[in-house]
């Protein structure tokens, strides 16, 4: 059923969280710039009552359905309710667990949310969150050596979401401001175990950036902050001080949050590879 319109109906039907389905259904539909996808989100869809609501939602606004559901009885009413108002529909998950069964040579355990089970890589998971919101901004130092990662940076690079992002990931993040004119903490020149990335940007960038921070706030007075040879001059300090300290350099210039911390990801797993175990 193609559509001529500049928008369609996408339905993401999950009996957990629906966080794989939207991952899934954003990276696709990034690719239609011309066309704006209209989510409908249905988690937690686990029984016949929840999946008639669903049906009656798709069947008013008709359009893509994508599910992940784990129960046969609602998979089958599902995509026969699909075939019969002609609307496509697709499992995410089901090619993919038939690839794990025909490897593995067993069946799939069924359990609804196995993901967000309670275990140990969960609580690693909240840990490294509130190691991470402790450690903002420059806040604590004294703990930075129990960090996996401290990411440094001069004013709008993202440092903080970028954090966010790394910490929900399980990786305990710190994040330090650097400022000129004002010291490093000496805990920062010193630390041995953390990876320290050093996150720049061009300083045409990080003027645009904090123009818009400025316009946002209503402050119209801070014109150091986004006086073109300040700021590049905040940029070569930055890059001084890494190269002091031997800090990987990371430019965000270009970089999404998500690209920002696969690219930290990465680097911090190359540095467990090559360091010995402890």
């Amino acid at each position: 059923m193609p559509t001529n319109s500049n928008y369609f109906h996408l339905h993401l039907v999950s009996d957990s969280t629906g966080e794989t389905l939207i991952t899934v259904a954003r990276a696709v539909a990034a690719q239609y710039a011309n066309v704006t996808a209209v989510e409908h989100v249905y988690p937690l869809v686990r029984s016949q009552k929840q999946l008639d609501r669903v049906l009656d939602e798709i069947e008013e606004s008709p359009g893509i359905v994508l599910f992940t559901l784990l129960e046969k009885d609602l998979v089958g009413r599902l995509e026969d309710k699909c075939k019969e108002i002609n609307v496509p529909s697709l499992s995410i998950i089901g090619p993919v667990m038939q690839l794990f069964e025909a490897y593995l040579g067993a069946a799939t355990t069924g359990r609804v949310g196995a993901q967000h089970v309670l275990n140990a890589e969960y609580f690693r998971r909240i840990d490294a969150l509130n190691y991470t919101m402790m450690h903002d901004d420059g806040q604590h130092v004294e703990g930075l050596e129990e960090a996996d990662v401290v990411l440094v940076g001069v004013s709008r690079t993202s440092k903080t979401p970028t954090s966010i992002y790394l910490a929900n990931r399980g990786i305990r993040t710190a994040n330090v401001p650097l400022v000129p004119g004002i010291p490093l903490p000496h805990q920062l020149e010193t630390l041995k175990k953390p990876l320290v990335v050093s996150l720049h940007a061009t300083p045409e960038r990080l003027i645009q950036v904090r123009q818009n921070r400025l316009l946002s706030m209503g402050d119209h007075d801070n014109d150091t902050y986004i006086d073109k040879q300040a700021v590049a001059d905040e940029v070569a300090f930055a890059r001084r001080l890494s190269a002091k300290f031997n800090w990987a350099l990371l430019d965000v210039t270009r970089r999404s949050i998500e690209e920002t911390a696969a690219a930290v990801i990465k680097l911090y797993a190359d540095r467990q590879r090559a360091r010995p175990s402890e």
